[in-house]
């Protein structure tokens, strides 16, 4: 039987706070970026202009660093939870898994995807009018599909921390 000190509860505690904390801001920018933001400046016709690449990317290259702050505050959390905790606790093992898919995924949106479909929207000759290249559908359907990927990995995380704590 293992006992824990009220420090080392508290420092438990603590860190499940910031893992919830931290997965329950990240989908909630997630939610505005992809279902607000984007969509707004796509209906107000701004893919059609020369600097629509230059904006997304813009704006992704902040958003993709806060999300790698919070991919790393949540491995982070679920290391520290693991090793204050008894080994046989089913929550540590899945949730390191899981903080390591997202983890996963912020680093191919950050490191490869963003600088692709900027690269791939970025008009080099002024002359010639804008255009969706060939290539960019492949490349939003790869985006959309680990978004939706992010979003039930820390949907599940956030379930496993919400229900740990209660």
């Amino acid at each position: 039987m293992t006992t824990f000190s009220p420090i080392e509860q508290s420092k438990q505690n603590q860190w499940q706070a910031i893992v919830i904390y931290a997965l329950a801001f990240w989908l909630s920018a997630t939610a505005i970026v992809d279902f607000v933001i984007m969509p707004s400046l796509f209906a107000a016709g701004m893919m059609a202009q020369p600097s629509f690449a230059t904006a997304g990317y813009s704006i992704f290259w902040i958003f993709n660093r806060l999300e790698l702050l919070c991919a790393a505050l949540v491995i982070t959390g679920c290391l520290v939870v693991k090793n204050t905790q008894n080994f046989r606790s089913n929550w540590s093992n899945p949730a390191i898994i899981i903080s390591l898919l997202l983890l996963t995924i912020t680093l191919i949106d950050t490191y490869a995807l963003t600088p692709t479909m900027s690269g791939m929207g970025m008009q080099l000759n002024l002359f010639e009018p804008a255009t969706v290249p060939a290539g960019m559908n492949l490349m939003h359907q790869s985006y959309w599909a680990l978004e939706l990927l992010k979003i039930m990995a820390a949907g599940a995380l956030l379930n496993l921390g919400l229900r740990k704590a209660s």
